[in-house]
Parts: structure tokens; sequence; C-alpha cells
């Protein structure tokens, strides 16, 4: 998933007017961050996160780190008779979770 949600980043930088970037932290836990920058403004989303949005139904990364949350996997990305991920449902939860960023980005 982390692929994919990397893959769909790289693709909407190609075409947005802001600067794609990314910042590995390792303290206090490790950590990667996609970085957006237009002029003077500045955003970054925690790549987990967006991971999360995809495998989970309910995620909200609006909590902090110390809370935790009840969260129900997204069942529909199994493919159940294959014992398998659906790639495909995968492929296009992880565009949609990326579109909504780009798609929000303030101008």
């Amino acid at each position: 998933i982390y692929i994919r949600i990397i893959d769909r980043i790289r693709q909407q930088g190609e075409v947005s007017a802001w600067e794609v970037s990314y910042e590995e932290v390792r303290e206090p836990h490790p950590v990667n961050y996609l970085c957006l920058q237009s002029g003077d403004k500045q955003l970054k989303y925690d790549i987990w996160d967006l991971c999360y949005q995809v495998c989970f139904l309910n995620y909200d990364g609006s909590h902090s780190e110390i809370e935790s949350q009840i969260v129900e996997i997204d069942t529909s990305l199994i493919d159940m008779e294959a014992e398998s991920p659906d790639w495909t449902r995968l492929d296009n939860k992880a565009k949609d979770v990326v579109a909504r960023i780009f798609n929000n980005l303030p101008h």
C-alpha cells in the first residue's frame, strides 16, 4: 500500500503546481512525511496515515499520538475467493486518498 501511495503522489505531483518532497524523521519514532510547498505555503502529511486511510474504513488521522482509536478494516479490499488483496480496489482507494489532498490544496 505504501508503494501505491507513493506512486499516486508522484503522479499527482507531476501535474501539480505544488513542489513535492519527502522528509524522514527518526525521533521520537520513525515517520515519513509528504511535504508540499507552493510559495510561502507549506503542508505536511504523514504517509503512514495515508496508508491507514486506505486500509481502514473509519481511520481519522487527526487523533493525537497518545490516543488510540478503534478502526474497522476495509474488507472490500480483500478478494475473499482468491484469499488475497484486491489490488485494483486498493489502487483506486490509494488514488482517491491522494487525490483528496491535492484537490484540497489552497490556491
